[in-house]
């Protein structure tokens, strides 16, 4: 008989030292200084709680937004501070309760902003807020970095009446820094944690936020992704995750590391709330062309949400993205089960090109790393570090602090490169898009009449390992990632309490339809379920 798995019964009763390290293997046993009975951490007021229920009971005169914001402050503290320590949050915003008392008070003079009035969200740490929070890609070279203005997503979910109540932990510069870096690990930071498994990775770069909703420290966050980084950490994290198509949201006032794939992107516990906060984000953007041209900016995404939209639907299975776990190819199978029993019609396809373009993905990345983050610190206030140069010179002066783990190959390579005029930069643009775009996905969806392909979003967490780096199990972000097409994960199951998602993806611009699919599916089968906060898993 094969020995069985199980997760022992206790969180960590140690707090880690600055995220930096991990405390010894704890027994199943309650402590009275630190329970690690499940209850005691998910008896929260509003667990689980959506973002249209939290809206009745403000409108009912049960709730304020003072008081939401007071019990995720406190709940940040137990939970993200002491008691599993998951170390999602970056900074708390020092102004978050006077934010929510002014729409409190505009609550009672009868002015609702919209359907975020009032709701605490968190935002990833290489996003800008113009407020009293730092955004610094969790990197400690910018430290002190205070914005001037919002990035344009950030003000259009404020306009919305959204409060940015804090800002989350990253990997840090987005995970390209180091080939062996640690998921959720960041210089200001330190390490981010799985909630559901403490010691297992939240996959990154978009860790803090992934792990922030699935623990419910707020009801729903903004991530960003340039292959992977909102998905992953939503897959990891047992979320809803909205990777848009490039040039559906502005990414003006973010971070970046390639302007032909970056995008930010909702991360949510179910389906409507991801679509609630992708709706408020829409906007033409006058310091991001890509967006003023777009024709989806008034889509109200959660609109008219049918929980039969899989009927008659036709869905490609790309059995190449599978086979890397059997566990997650068997909850797979039973996604496909669930799919067809919701009237829809499945087949295994093959998209042309895949795994082509990889190589050619890397190139541009290094190239646009390199002169877009330039252009972003030439106009921060900020006067320490204005170039990569900079900051590679600044980690190998702190690098106790900076690189005690890994180090900033990947940055020195990016700082070789030249300027975006270069022959081979041009030559692998052309390369990356033509083949996971027109000649990838289009041309698989067209081939086979389909409307949307799927694939398992990511293989169970693997255990943080900061002297070895992360240990991938699988991903499916690659395509929809390089083509820059939209890509949804949702909850599709466990392994040994380990969250897997499933990606429906598609071609540019079918938000949509992705929405209408992703719901149907997640009404379909519903596996959200808090987190358990357990330490390990042991045999």
């Amino acid at each position: 008989m094969k020995r069985r798995q199980f997760i022992a019964l206790s969180a960590l009763s140690t707090p880690l030292l600055s995220g930096l390290g991990l405390s010894a293997c704890q027994t199943n046993q309650k402590t009275d200084e630190n329970p690690g009975n499940q209850k005691d951490y998910n008896q929260f007021n509003y667990n689980e709680q959506s973002i249209s229920k939290l809206q009745e009971m403000m409108k009912s005169g049960q709730l304020t937004s003072e008081e939401l914001v007071i019990a995720y402050l406190d709940r940040i503290e137990q939970i993200d501070k002491k008691g599993p320590a998951i170390n999602a949050v970056m900074e708390i915003n020092p102004d978050a309760l006077a934010l929510a008392r002014k729409l409190d008070e505009e609550r009672k003079n009868g002015n609702i902003r919209g359907v975020l009035h009032g709701i605490p969200i968190m935002i990833k740490d290489n996003i800008d807020t113009a407020d009293k929070m730092m955004t610094t890609a969790g990197s400690l070279a910018l430290e002190g970095n205070f914005a001037e203005k919002d990035a344009f997503v950030v003000s259009q979910l404020r306009n919305a009446g959204a409060i940015i109540m804090a800002k989350t932990n990253l990997s840090e510069w987005a995970n390209f820094r180091s080939t062996r870096s640690s998921s959720g690990w960041s210089g200001r930071g330190g390490q981010t944690h799985n909630p559901y498994v403490i010691d297992r990775s939240p996959c990154g770069s978009s860790s803090g936020s992934g792990a922030a909703v699935a623990a419910n420290l707020c009801v729903a966050a903004l991530g960003t992704e340039t292959d992977g980084s909102v998905v992953c950490p939503s897959g990891h994290n047992g979320i809803v995750g909205i990777k848009p198509t490039l040039g559906l949201v502005s990414r003006s006032g973010i971070i970046p590391i390639a302007h032909s794939q970056d995008t930010a992107g909702p991360m949510a516990r179910n389906v409507k709330d991801a679509a609630l906060l992708l709706s408020a984000m829409l906007g033409q953007d006058e310091t991001d062309a890509i967006t003023i041209n777009n024709k989806n900016q008034k889509i109200n995404y959660a609109e008219n949400l049918n929980a039969n939209a899989l009927k008659d639907a036709n869905i490609g299975v790309v059995r190449e993205l599978f086979g890397f776990h059997t566990e997650v190819d068997k909850i797979m199978e039973q996604a496909i089960t669930n799919l067809k029993a919701a009237g829809a019609k499945l087949i295994d396809v093959k998209i042309p090109n895949l795994g082509k373009y990889g190589d050619a993905e890397y190139e541009v990345l290094l190239y646009e790393f390199k002169n877009d983050l330039n252009k972003y610190l030439s106009k921060c206030r900020f006067p320490i570090v204005k170039s990569l140069e900079d900051i590679i010179q600044f980690n190998e002066q702190y690098k106790e602090l900076e690189m005690p783990w890994f180090g900033q190959e990947i940055m020195e390579m990016a700082n070789k490169k030249g300027d975006l005029n270069n022959k081979a930069y041009k030559d692998a643009l052309l390369k990356s898009k033509e083949l996971s775009g027109k000649k990838g996905i289009d041309a698989c969806l067209q081939k086979y009449k389909l409307d949307v392909l799927i694939a398992p979003t990511n293989g169970p967490a693997w255990t943080i390992d900061l002297v070895n780096g992360d240990h991938f199990g699988g991903s499916s972000s690659e395509p929809a990632a390089v083509s820059g097409y939209p890509n949804i994960t949702v909850p599709a199951g466990f392994v040994h309490n380990l969250p897997v998602g499933i990606s429906f993806f598609a071609e540019a611009f079918s938000e949509q339809k992705l929405i209408q699919f992703a719901y149907a599916y997640e009404q379909a089968s519903k596996h959200r379920k808090a987190p358990e906060f357990y330490s390990t898993i042991m045999q």
